[in-house]
């Protein structure tokens, strides 16, 4: 599980990267899309993926199955949290159901209609007319809807307090748990979640604030 978050939170490092692009310049972010496009190098990489996360979720439940039946029935004996033990780090299945759920969201909106339409629809999205290269016009209509912008700033935090567990728990499990090391790897995971979350989030917000229409059948 450690080993799969840690390839997820590097995936997450390049996406970040990748959509940051798209607040400078439409062309270039236009270009990294065609260049990944339906491309077989794309495809692997995004099959690669997809098992990535089927293998750290199927983990996940193993894991919370694990610790209730350890726990078995003392797990209702005390009903306070302990005051050293982080939100995240008691809700972290949760967070995770929350993080895949918006993960099917994105890629309704995204993958369906890019990589997915550019092998299935002859090249061309699914809505509004928009070729699948052109992921900018994508992000402009997606976040022109306040509904999908809120969703996605929900799903940005959950996946923020997901990452500031994760990040730590991570190198603590690959071995990385002396007294020392470990508060610099679990500072050095806040501040890097931070700012990969706020590449994300910035993109939605210019978005939603600048976006055209309102995508219809979800906003009226």
């Amino acid at each position: 599980m450690s080993v799969s978050g840690v390839a997820l939170i590097l995936f997450l490092t390049f996406h970040a990267c990748m959509n940051v692009v798209a607040l400078f310049s439409a062309e270039g972010y236009n270009m990294i899309c065609e260049m990944l496009g339906a491309n077989w190098y794309a495809v692997a990489a995004t099959a690669a993926l997809a098992a990535l996360v089927a293998v750290h979720f199927i983990y996940a439940i193993i894991l919370t199955l694990q610790n209730r039946k350890a726990r078995g029935a003392s797990r209702y004996a005390v009903t306070d949290k302990p005051a050293t033990v982080e939100w995240a780090a008691q809700n972290m299945f949760v967070l995770g159901v929350i993080v895949i759920l918006g993960m099917v969201l994105h890629l309704y909106n995204f993958w369906y209609n890019m990589m997915f339409a550019e092998i299935a629809n002859g090249s061309m999205a699914y809505v509004n007319d928009l070729s699948a290269h052109d992921g900018y016009g994508m992000i402009v209509y997606t976040f022109a809807c306040p509904v999908y912008s809120v969703l996605y700033l929900v799903w940005l935090a959950a996946l923020w307090f997901h990452l500031t567990h994760g990040f730590w728990s991570a190198f603590q499990t690959l071995g990385w748990s002396g007294k020392i090391w470990f508060n610099r790897v679990k500072t050095i995971g806040y501040v890097y979640a931070t700012v990969l979350i706020l590449m994300f989030a910035v993109v939605v917000v210019k978005f939603a604030l600048c976006g055209g229409a309102c995508c219809t059948g979800i906003c009226g």
